[in-house]
């Protein structure tokens, strides 16, 4: 690879955000391969700004891509600011707006505008079309944690309607996170004797595997659905007969969903959490069309169902910031051997090939 490019870290504006998707090990190696590397100031960034700083980054301060030259390749995580400011920076990040998600043609119209171009993480993927790069083994594990946080919450305050506390600090490993479900478990069991029985559907795939992983750090037994148990098509009224349902698929065509609200109401009933892992809630074939809101740490669930038999439902969309370093690492680890061979891959290639055609679908759309 001959041509050398200037990445930009950028600070990540979303509430609660600790995640990067490079540490000061990969940012070095991309200098030592004759790269720039140019990085925000983020007092919510799970490593210290001076940390960059000492393997040769340069620090400036947050959001400063926004007046940086068209020049620069601005790598993050969630979303840019909303606004209508034409975007003419190049962006790696998860743009979530490839699938028809609410806001995604203003986000396309933005990139149009200013001549931009965005590589969508999500769309990175070898050439069978999986991907290469992804938080999804953390979202799995600490979404099933959570869906734990949240049902022993509803034994201990029965009468409560907003049960699970926030979480006000992060955890430092996923060891760590395990100790403190295994209490508030072990908890439960000694006051009301109950314990858990969690489904899994997507259990075969990174997330699904997490939860699954997870599930046995804590020592729960969990039934494991994937493909073959719902090829039938929902809604599935099995779910119900359990305390915990996390929904782990990856979704790229509209499927039967898995419940529907009148399925939540039937009598009998044992199904009380549910944790949308894949939280595509804007996606027009969300297959849990039972709740409308996103959650966040600070409140982690929301109750759709009242009365002496409550549903509450966990959809935070980013999971992995609970435990921030180790899930930036697992996820830098994949994705510094793909920023060294950038732009040249067929991956990159693909990921690129796929922004230019939903652009074309958004310049169309415009002419009608």
């Amino acid at each position: 690879m001959s041509h050398k490019y200037h990445f930009w870290l950028r600070h990540e504006i979303k509430e609660g955000e600790g995640r990067t998707p490079i540490l000061p090990e990969h940012c070095l190696r991309l200098i030592q391969s004759g790269h720039k590397v140019t990085v925000e100031r983020s007092p919510n960034r799970c490593v210290p700004d001076e940390k960059y700083s000492e393997v040769g980054c340069s620090l400036v301060p947050s959001e400063a891509w926004r007046t940086a030259s068209k020049e620069i390749i601005a790598i993050g995580l969630k979303e840019l600011p909303e606004d209508n400011i034409p975007l003419i920076q190049n962006h790696i990040y998860f743009g979530h707006c490839f699938k028809g998600q609410v806001g995604s043609r203003e986000l396309l119209t933005r990139f149009k505008e200013g001549k931009g171009q965005l590589w969508d993480l999500e769309f990175l993927t070898d050439d069978n079309g999986r991907r290469l790069v992804a938080f999804g083994k953390a979202a799995g594990m600490v979404g099933m944690a959570i869906g734990f946080y949240a049902w022993a919450y509803q034994q201990l305050s029965p009468n409560s309607s907003h049960p699970c506390p926030a979480f006000l600090s992060r955890f430092q490993t996923y060891d760590e996170l395990a100790s403190a479900v295994t209490a508030l478990l072990k908890k439960v069991k000694s006051t009301s004797g109950r314990w858990p029985r969690p489904i899994v559907i997507g259990a075969l795939g990174r997330s699904g595997s997490g939860s699954c992983e997870f599930a046995q750090k804590v020592g729960v037994e969990v039934t494991k659905w994937d493909l073959e148990e719902t090829k039938g098509g929902g809604p599935f009224k099995d779910i119900l007969s359990y305390d915990i349902f996390v929904n782990c698929i990856y979704l790229s065509k509209q499927i039967p969903p898995f419940l529907s609200k009148d399925l939540l109401n039937i009598s009998g009933r044992r199904l009380g959490v549910i944790v949308d892992v894949s939280c595509d809630i804007t996606n027009p074939y969300n297959p849990i069309p039972v709740y409308d809101k996103i959650t966040t740490f600070l409140e982690p669930t929301v109750r759709i169902i009242h009365g002496q038999n409550p549903v509450d439902v966990v959809s935070i969309d980013h999971l992995p910031s609970l435990v921030p370093y180790e899930s930036s690492k697992e996820f830098a680890d994949l994705l510094i051997g793909h920023l060294l061979q950038f732009p040249d891959s067929s991956a990159w290639l693909r990921a690129k090939n796929i922004f230019y055609q939903k652009l074309k679908s958004v310049l169309e759309e415009s002419k009608l």
